[in-house]
C-alpha cells in the first residue's frame, strides 16, 4: 500500500510537470507530432501522459529506496518512541508549517524563486518545529508546570517556606516517610526529575548496597505519593545549565522560595552560604532525643575500644555514642558511668562519660 501511494505521488508530479512544461519542451526540441489533432504538440495533455509515465519507470530505484527507509522509520518509531515525544514533535511541527503559512505571500512575491521558496521554507520549518518539539519536550514541560506554579502561588497567595524540596539523601534515609506521617511536615513536598533520575542510577548501580539504597528510596517515594496524606509534586525543570545536583537544590529552592529537606551535612552548609533555608532530619532526630546533662548517671554496655588510648565506646538506645574515658577494661560488661561534657553538631550528639566507680576512687 505504502509502495502504491509514492509511486500514484510520482505519477501525480510528473503529469503536472508534462502538464505545465510538456508543450514548451517539445517546442524547443523542434519536434512535431500529428495525430489529427492541429499543432498536436502544443496539447497539454499528451505533455501530462509522457510526464507521468517517464516519472512512474525513472523513479522505481527512489521507490523502493523510499519504501525500506519508511518501513525501517516506522518500526523505530512504534517500538523505541514514546508516544509523547512524537506528540510534542507533531505539535513542533504543526507550528513550523502556521509560520511557513504566514510566509508563503512574502516569499512567492519574490523574483524567479517565489515558485519554489515557500515549499522549501515550509519543508524546513516543518522538519524543525518536529524536531524541536521532538527533543525539547521535558523543557516545554517544565515552562508550563513553572507557569502552573506560578498561577497557583498567585491564586492561593502561597507563602515562602510552603513547598519542601526532597533531595537524594533524605529520601534514601526513609525517615522522611515516617516524619509526613506524623503530621509534623507540612506543606507541598517537591520532588525534582533529577533527583528522581539520580535515585534511578543509584537502583541501577551494579554494587549490590547502592543498588538496595537506591530502591528504598524509590519505594519511600511511592509510600509518600501513595499512602500518606501529604501532596506532592513532581518537578521536572533539568536545569541543563547546571551538572551539581547540590547546585541545581539551591537554584530550584530560590526559584520557588522553598526550604531544602536534606541530612547531607555539606549540602546543609552551601544552604546557608546562598541563604536557602534548610530542614535538616539529623537536626531533628537530636531534638527528639532524651536530654542527657553533665553530671548524671547512666546505665551503659560498653562494646569496643575508642580512638584514644584506654577509651570505651557505648551507645544508648537511640543510637547516640557515648565515648566512656578509661572504659577499655570494661568491653563487653555493663557498666554506670557518670556524664562529664556533651557535644552537640548537625551531624549527631556525642557524650563523654567516666565510669562512676572511678569518679568515686578519685
Amino acid at each position: 500500500m505504502l509502495k502504491r501511494f509514492i509511486q500514484l505521488f510520482f505519477v501525480v508530479v510528473g503529469a503536472a510537470l508534462g502538464y505545465h512544461y510538456g508543450p514548451s519542451l517539445i517546442q524547443f526540441l523542434n519536434v512535431t507530432v500529428n495525430f489529427g489533432l492541429e499543432n498536436p504538440y502544443i496539447n497539454p495533455y499528451i505533455g501530462a501522459f509522457g510526464g507521468a509515465v517517464l516519472l512512474f519507470f525513472s523513479t522505481s530505484y527512489l521507490t523502493d529506496w523510499l519504501v525500506d527507509r519508511l518501513r525501517r522509520g516506522e518500526e523505530r518509531l512504534i517500538k523505541e518512541v514514546p508516544v509523547v515525544d512524537v506528540l510534542f514533535g507533531v505539535i513542533g511541527m504543526v507550528i513550523g508549517l502556521i509560520v511557513a503559512f504566514l510566509l508563503f505571500l512574502p516569499l512567492q512575491s519574490i523574483p524567479i524563486l517565489g515558485n519554489f521558496l515557500p515549499l522549501f521554507v515550509s519543508g524546513l520549518l516543518g522538519y524543525f518545529g518536529y524536531r524541536i518539539g521532538f527533543s525539547k519536550r521535558d523543557e516545554i514541560v517544565a515552562v508550563f508546570s513553572l507557569g502552573r506554579l506560578s498561577r497557583e502561588k498567585a491564586k492561593n497567595k502561597v507563602p515562602p517556606g510552603t513547598y519542601k524540596i526532597l533531595d537524594t539523601s533524605v529520601i534514601i534515609d526513609g525517615r522522611i516517610a515516617d516524619i509526613c506521617e506524623t503530621g509534623f511536615l507540612e506543606g507541598v513536598l517537591v520532588i525534582p526529575e533529577f533527583v528522581l533520575e539520580e535515585l534511578q542510577h543509584i537502583a541501577d548501580s551494579s554494587d549490590v548496597l547502592k543498588r538496595n539504597r537506591g530502591r528504598r528510596g524509590l519505594d519511600i517515594l511511592n509510600k509518600i505519593q501513595k499512602e500518606l496524606n501529604m501532596e506532592v509534586l513532581i518537578y521536572e525543570d533539568p536545569f541543563e545549565d547546571t551538572l551539581e545536583v547540590d547546585s541545581k537544590l539551591v537554584k530550584l529552592a530560590k526559584k520557588l522560595q522553598a526550604k531544602v529537606v536534606t541530612n547531607d551535612f555539606n549540602l546543609n552548609k552551601v544552604c546557608e552560604l546562598q541563604g536557602v533555608p534548610v530542614l535538616n532530619i539529623n537536626d531533628l532526630a537530636n531534638a527528639v532525643k532524651p536530654i542527657v546533662l553533665p553530671g548524671e548517671e547512666i546505665n551503659v554496655h560498653v562494646i569496643k575500644d575508642g580512638k584514644e588510648h584506654g577509651q570505651g565506646v557505648a551507645y544508648l538506645d537511640d543510637g547516640t555514642m557515648i565515648v566512656v574515658e578509661g572504659g577499655k577494661e570494661f568491653i563487653g560488661s555493663t557498666v554506670d558511668v557518670l556524664v562529664t561534657s556533651v557535644l552537640q553538631t548537625s551531624a549527631g550528639r556525642m557524650i563523654f562519660a567516666k565510669p562512676k566507680m572511678l569518679e568515686k576512687a578519685l
